[in-house]
C-alpha cells in the first residue's frame, strides 16, 4: 500500500511539474532589444545633438546649411530637442530659422517645451 501511494505521490509530481515548464515555456525571455541605427543623419545634426559646439562651427564654415532637415527635423531642432544651448546660439548666430517646422509638424522652441530643454528655451526667448 505504500509503494502504491509514493508511486501516485510521484506520478502527480512529475505531472505537475511538466505541465507547469509547459505553462512556462512560451513565457517573455530576457532578450536584448537591437535598435537598428540610422547612419542617414547629416553631420551637422548629429553634431547638435551631440552638443559638439566646435563640429557644429566647422561644419557651418564649410558650408552645411544650418536650416536642412535630416530625418524630418533641422539642426536647431535637434539642439532642442536634446538641450544643448551652445549649439543653438551658434545655429542662430548663422541665421537658423526657428519657425520651420519638421515633418511632424513642430517648430524648435514646441521641441524645447516637450523636452523640458529650459536652457535651450531660455536661449529662444532672449533671441525673440
Amino acid at each position: 500500500m505504500k509503494k502504491i501511494i509514493v508511486l501516485t505521490m510521484s506520478l502527480g509530481v512529475l505531472g505537475f511539474s511538466s505541465s507547469y515548464a509547459n505553462v512556462h515555456a512560451d513565457a517573455p525571455r530576457n532578450h536584448t532589444i537591437v535598435t537598428p541605427v540610422n547612419d542617414n543623419i547629416s553631420s551637422l545634426c548629429k553634431a547638435a545633438m551631440q552638443g559638439d559646439v566646435d563640429k557644429v562651427r566647422s561644419l557651418i564654415a564649410t558650408g552645411e546649411s544650418v536650416n536642412e532637415k535630416s530625418l524630418g527635423m533641422t539642426p536647431a531642432m535637434y539642439a532642442a530637442r536634446y538641450n544643448k544651448a551652445e549649439v543653438m546660439k551658434v545655429l542662430l548666430l548663422n541665421q537658423a530659422n526657428l519657425n520651420i517646422k519638421s515633418d511632424q509638424g513642430y517648430t524648435v522652441k514646441e521641441y524645447a517645451e516637450m523636452s523640458k530643454a529650459t536652457d535651450v528655451l531660455e536661449v529662444i526667448n532672449s533671441n525673440s
